[in-house]
C-alpha cells in the first residue's frame, strides 16, 4: 500500500465519522488518466473532504500557510493534508503563479489527478466568486478532463478564524465533465481562458447552488481587511 493509501486508510474513517459525509456523482470521475478537479472553496478543510471521498489519489497545490504547525490539533490538519498528497506553494510576491500552473501540469502529464479550487482562496461569504484563468489554461494545455465539484458545509467546521473544528454534516456534489471543445488549442488566447473558465465555474454554481459573483474572492477580502483596519 503507498503513503496515500495508509494515510488515508487512518484519516477516512475517522473523518467520516467526525463529519458525516454524503457524495452524489463520483461515478463522473475517470477510474484513470489525467483529470482535473475543479470545486468551490469554502474552508482550509475542504481538500481533506476531497481526498477522504474522491477513489484516486488528489494532488493539490496550496498556499504554504495553511501547513500550521503551532498547536497539537493543527500539526494534525497539516499532516493529514501532507498525507492525502497537498503540496505547499510560497505566494508572497515575487513567487510566480506561472511556476505553480507548471508544477500542475506535470501532474497532469504523469496521469494522476489534480484538485483545483478556481477561485483562487476561500469565499468571505458563502458566495461562488470569479474564477481564476489559470485553470482553463491547465485544461487547455494539458487536455485533461474538468469535472466540477461542489462542497457544502464545510464553512461551518472551519470558519475563517477558527483552529479547532467543529461537527457539522458535509455534502459533496460531482458533476460531468465540463465541456471545452470550443476552446481547444486556445490556451494562449486571454479571452478563450476567459470563456472557458466561466464555463466551470457555471457547472460549480449548478451544483453547489450557490449566489454567484462577478469579482474575484481576493479582491473583495482586500476591500473587507482595509475597512477592518481603518
Amino acid at each position: 500500500m503507498s503513503l496515500y493509501g495508509a494515510a488515508k486508510a487512518v484519516i477516512s474513517p475517522t473523518t467520516r465519522a467526525a463529519w458525516p459525509l454524503e457524495t452524489e456523482g463520483l461515478h463522473h470521475i475517470p477510474a484513470r488518466g489525467p483529470v482535473i478537479l475543479a470545486c468551490n472553496h469554502l474552508s482550509n478543510i475542504d481538500p481533506l473532504f476531497i481526498g477522504v471521498a474522491v477513489p484516486r489519489p488528489v494532488v493539490f497545490i496550496a498556499k504554504e500557510e495553511l501547513f500550521a504547525e503551532g498547536n497539537a490539533a493543527q500539526r494534525a490538519f497539516t499532516w493529514a493534508l501532507r498525507s492525502i498528497g497537498q503540496l505547499s506553494v510560497d505566494r508572497r510576491p515575487g513567487q510566480s503563479s506561472r511556476e505553480a500552473m507548471e508544477e500542475s501540469l506535470d501532474v497532469l502529464r504523469e496521469g494522476r489527478v489534480f484538485g483545483i479550487f478556481p477561485e483562487g482562496t476561500r469565499s468571505p461569504d458563502g458566495r461562488l466568486y470569479r474564477g481564476q484563468t489559470g485553470l482553463a489554461w491547465l485544461a487547455l494545455s494539458s487536455e485533461a478532463p474538468v469535472v466540477p465539484m461542489a462542497l457544502c458545509g464545510t464553512d461551518r467546521i472551519l470558519p475563517e478564524g477558527r483552529k479547532v473544528p467543529v461537527l457539522r454534516r458535509v455534502g459533496l456534489r460531482v458533476g460531468p465533465p465540463v465541456d471545452l471543445s470550443p476552446w481547444k488549442g486556445e490556451a494562449g488566447k486571454n479571452r478563450s481562458r476567459r470563456a472557458a473558465t466561466d464555463a466551470i465555474m457555471a457547472e460549480i454554481r449548478r451544483l453547489s447552488g450557490q449566489e454567484q459573483v462577478p469579482r474575484f474572492a481576493a479582491s473583495v477580502k482586500e476591500e473587507i481587511r482595509d475597512r477592518r483596519r481603518r
